[in-house]
């Protein structure tokens, strides 16, 4: 089975994303992947898709941004979506996955697709212009080589900041008698694991977390962090209090030993189906690992944690998108090459892999000989797409979705609907622009 040509750099959440939807529209896709040849500092799995930060894709509140955007990815047929409907583990309001099954139905859908073939290479340099549409979806731990080649192309710097990688514990080195199961506000028993804190075990915990080794950067290295994950010791730098409001606010979670709230919480989230293994929830850090083991069996409950993985940090890579892109996700400078996942702008995950789709769709209608094409503004995907290409360059920052990206609201309407009011005016929006430029599921 054949069509027109495309290649696809990068098989993570974005490059995979991207394959499904351009094959699915007709396209032969070659989708190159470095690993298990070459990893990044932060990858460990030769699957494609994997997981690194968090195995959380946020709310899967429908009338949330986060939430409306995967409602829009699952319309248009996202295999990212599928996965994780099939891959889910309880969390709550959120919507998480057993890391390890999530990549594994990945690589087997691709793997399975006739119009995909997957090359376990590393490519070095972009290829040169032609014909065929090129998508770059080598995510935030792009290669310098390839990074090199990218700024050589679009004459930009680029910008990087660095993100912060959670520990993971095994779920039988907890003390059960202190942590205990809910989560916040619900009556029943929760999906998470809390460990409580007096006010004197939160501020032993905190003396000792300022004091701690650090990983030191490199001398070529800028400290620049996404404000949406903040290592926990750049956030107490912003005061002793500022993680009691932050990843250890105890609202809504009474310790069940004495029906009242704790000074301070520490929350596990399920890192897979069994329960085996649990994630530290905002615990992003640059401790050293040895300090890790330290200050975190300091927690209350973790006195003898079991680490399955301590956390690291890494850069993260993306271009200015107002000055280089083109809201159809095409390079201003060759319009054959087209940027995907976090090394277009966006934050997160699930927006990373709605860039893919994007780029996938639009790369195969390219190499049909089809104009490209752009969501409404009114979408959570059109919005992303707004903020990525009309924000002012020089205040540019990556940005998870938010309803603030959206057009604002000329209608009154009370706040407590406007997150369903934005939901049901988005959805329309999209199943009328499906129509009009024929976007039918695959």
């Amino acid at each position: 089975m054949s069509g027109p040509a495309i290649t696809i750099i990068g098989g993570g959440l974005a490059g995979s994303e991207a394959a499904w939807q351009a094959a699915n529209r007709g396209a032969t896709v070659t989708l190159h992947e470095m690993k298990p040849g070459r990893y990044s500092p932060a990858h460990h799995s030769p699957h494609l898709a994997e997981l690194v930060c968090s195995n959380s894709l946020r709310s899967d509140d429908p009338h949330s941004a986060v939430g409306l955007l995967k409602e829009e990815m699952r319309r248009l047929g996202s295999l990212i979506m599928s996965a994780a409907a099939a891959t889910s583990v309880p969390a709550g309001r959120a919507l998480a996955v057993d890391r390890d099954l999530f990549a594994a139905w990945i690589t087997g859908k691709i793997a399975e697709h006739p119009r995909i073939t997957v090359v376990h290479e590393e490519i070095a340099e972009l290829p040169p212009p032609g014909e065929a549409p090129v998508i770059l979806a080598t995510g935030p731990l792009t290669t310098p080589e390839l990074a090199a080649a990218l700024a050589r192309l679009t004459g930009e710097e680029h910008l990087a900041f660095y993100d912060a990688i959670a520990p993971i514990v095994h779920a039988d080195s907890l003390d059960r008698a202190i942590v205990y199961q809910a989560s916040r506000y619900d009556d029943g028993p929760g999906d998470y694991l809390n460990c409580p804190m007096s006010e004197a075990e939160y501020l032993a915990f905190t003396t000792a977390l300022k004091a701690a080794d650090k990983v030191a950067l490199k001398e070529f290295e800028e400290q620049k962090y996404f404000e949406g994950c903040l290592p926990i010791e750049v956030m107490l730098d912003r005061g002793v209090e500022t993680l009691r409001f932050g990843p250890m606010k105890p609202v809504g979670l009474p310790d069940p030993r004495t029906g009242r709230e704790p000074y301070a919480v520490v929350q596990l989230r399920k890192e897979n189906r069994e329960g085996i293994l649990y994630n530290m929830v905002g615990f992003q850090t640059k401790l050293t690992y040895p300090e890790q083991k330290r200050v975190f069996r300091l927690i209350p409950g973790m006195a003898q944690a079991e680490f399955a993985r301590l956390g690291s940090i890494h850069r993260n890579t993306f271009v200015c998108a107002p000055k280089v892109l083109r809201p159809t996700l095409q390079l201003v400078s060759r319009p054959d090459l087209l940027l995907a996942g976090q090394l277009s702008g966006v934050e997160g995950y699930v927006e990373s892999t709605a860039m893919g789709l994007i780029a996938g769709i639009n790369a195969a209608r390219l190499a049909a000989g089809r104009e490209p094409v752009v969501p409404p503004p009114e979408t959570a995907l059109g919005a992303l797409i707004s903020h990525l290409t009309r924000t002012e360059a020089k205040h540019f920052q990556p940005s998870n979705v938010n309803f603030g990206l959206f057009p604002p609201i000329t209608e009154k309407v009370r706040k407590k609907e406007r997150g369903e009011y934005r939901a049901h005016k988005a959805l329309a929006a999209l199943a009328a622009w499906q129509t009009e430029v024929g976007l039918t599921l695959p």
